[in-house]
């Protein structure tokens, strides 16, 4: 990673390894993970179980956050932009 000046500006987002992990697991990881970040952090989550195409952007509308599903292969990328708490 390029220095850009600045210790806390991030130039990719986080990236979160849950393939070949069953229901419930992903979205649970996923739910931890934004717990210990700031709103405005960015988050991709890898995943292969069919059943986080639901859950995953399920819970983030549900907790106002951005999300975006895209699929390569047999893997489920979901960019998640943590949302301000209420």
């Amino acid at each position: 990673m390029a220095s850009t000046g600045s210790c806390c500006l991030a130039t990719e987002p986080e990236i979160l390894d849950a393939r070949g992990l069953k229901c419930p697991l992903p979205v649970l990881k996923m739910e931890k993970r934004l717990a210990q970040v700031p709103a405005g952090h960015h988050l991709t989550v890898l995943a292969t179980d069919p059943m986080a195409k639901i859950d995953i952007p399920l819970h983030c509308k549900q907790n106002r956050h951005d999300c975006t599903v895209t699929t390569e292969g047999e893997v489920l990328r979901f960019a998640i932009v943590k949302a301000a708490a209420a």
